[in-house]
């Protein structure tokens, strides 16, 4: 599951990281709080050449005659990725990288409190989620759609939650992106247990209308 995350990398220091043209209009950074329906910055393969662009973070399939048609699909499970109408034309030929600083997680205390977490690469500075994209059309109505791919979260983001993004490293972007064959369902998997870090944050995450880096900073600091 991945529900929100932050990305705080400069556009041209992804277009670099990433080796992709940039699109002439990319959404703001720093943004600690990214939401879904949020515009959010994807990497893919396009006639050879990855761009980095815009797409809408809730992935509309065809047949969704308008945008709050069905279910809002913000994440995919790896393990039927292939197999749901929804997604799998996407796993077979529009394959995407996500980018991300971190991302927030929710456990409940004894009184049903919602107590969000910051997850984090525990070296480097940005994350690449796997990702699937759909572009969806009404009358003149035209829309990029993105959802991350999830798995089974590892031995320590457990502690947090069952499920986590599917994170790749960057040794894997090519086949992911559909640049060197095939074999891509075999990075569906969870990220190694020393490759992030987490701590609690503060509550203000909570809502989707709070902004500012002190969302992602450690509780009591």
């Amino acid at each position: 599951m991945c529900g929100r995350f932050a990305i705080t990398l400069p556009p041209d220091a992804m277009a670099q990281l990433f080796a992709a043209a940039p699109a002439n209009a990319l959404p703001e950074v720093p943004n600690y709080n990214v939401c879904p329906t949020n515009d959010v910055h994807v990497v893919w393969n396009a006639d050879g050449q990855r761009r980095l662009g815009a797409m809408r973070w809730g992935f509309l399939p065809h047949w969704y005659k308008t945008v709050n048609g069905g279910p809002l699909l913000i994440n995919a499970r790896g393990e039927t990725l292939a197999d749901k109408p929804a997604f799998k034309a996407a796993c077979r030929a529009r394959r995407c990288l996500i980018p991300a600083s971190g991302f927030y997680e929710w456990t409940r205390d004894s009184a049903d409190n919602r107590l969000p977490w910051y997850i984090h690469p525990a070296r480097g500075e940005v994350l690449a989620f796997a990702g699937v994209w759909q572009d969806w059309e009404r009358d003149d109505q035209m829309l990029r759609t993105c959802a991350i791919v999830t798995t089974a979260a590892n031995s320590s983001m457990s502690r947090i939650h069952h499920r986590m993004p599917v994170i790749l490293a960057p040794d894997d972007w090519s086949l992911w992106l559909g640049e060197t064959g095939k074999g891509a369902a075999a990075l569906m998997v969870p990220a190694p247990e020393t490759a992030l870090d987490f701590y609690r944050v503060g509550t203000a995450v909570n809502s989707n209308r709070a902004s500012g880096p002190e969302l992602s900073e450690p509780l009591g600091t």
